[in-house]
Order: structure tokens, then C-alpha cells, then sequence
């Protein structure tokens, strides 16, 4: 698992139809559920015309980390669920991307909102983790 400034992400070789079935089991492991999905390949086309391959943003939540996160800070909702990426590589394969909770929860200092932002990115990264095999 690699990481920037504020995403955490691996590539794993399945193409992004097949690594969406095994993103979502590592995330469901991890007591995160799918909420929402975005075809951003598909909303792109049908808008634009334009096809820009595989792209797809699923919105995760730990219904128990979104309730700490949302006791310690009801605005902190904004920045909720958990979004992860899956965008066809160039090189072959998919992209796994997720936001890092450590930097999204950077936005607010409430209390309590780093130790639910950790636990969190920790859970998300050992999902990662197990793409990468």
C-alpha cells in the first residue's frame, strides 16, 4: 500500500469488474458497507461523449466510526462516507484509491474526532492491504 497527501491506494491486477467484487469483501471485513456507488465512466459519457475507461467512486461506512464521528462533530457528515476509488490503470489492471480519514478529519478539532479518524484509516489501510495479496 502506497500513500500521498491525502489519498491511501494500491493496484492490484483484476480488471476493475472483478477488483470491485474483492474491494467491497476487503472493505465488508473491515465493517464497512457500500452506501452509494457513482459510474463515473457512465456519467461522463452520457454527458460529455467522452469515455475515460473504467472509473467508479464507492461511498464506504463503519456505521460505528460515522456515529463517533458524527457525536464528536455533526458537521463532520460533509466529508462522510468513506470514499474509495476504482479507475482502470494505464499500465493494466485497477487503481484502488481511498480517501485517508487522517487527512479528511484534519478539518476539524473536535474531540475525540482523531481517535475515530485513526481507527478509521487503520481499518481501510488493512483492507488495502489485502488486494495487494
Amino acid at each position: 500500500m502506497q500513500q500521498d497527501r491525502y489519498t491511501l491506494y494500491v493496484h492490484v491486477p483484476d480488471e476493475p469488474a472483478s477488483a470491485d467484487a474483492r474491494v467491497r469483501e476487503a472493505l465488508a471485513a473491515e465493517g464497512f458497507g457500500v452506501l452509494s456507488e457513482i459510474d463515473v465512466q457512465a456519467a461522463l459519457r452520457e454527458k460529455l461523449g467522452e469515455d475515460i475507461g473504467a472509473y467508479t467512486i464507492l461511498g464506504a461506512c463503519n456505521p460505528t466510526l460515522a456515529r463517533k464521528a458524527i457525536d464528536a462533530d455533526a458537521d463532520i457528515g460533509a466529508l462522510l462516507p468513506c470514499n474509495v476509488v476504482l479507475r482502470a490503470s494505464a499500465e493494466g489492471g485497477t487503481d484502488v484509491l481511498a480517501a485517508d480519514p487522517d487527512a479528511m478529519m484534519q478539518v476539524s478539532e473536535a474531540p475525540g474526532l482523531a481517535e475515530v479518524a485513526t481507527d478509521a484509516r487503520q481499518r481501510i489501510a488493512r483492507a488495502l492491504q489485502t488486494l495487494e495479496g
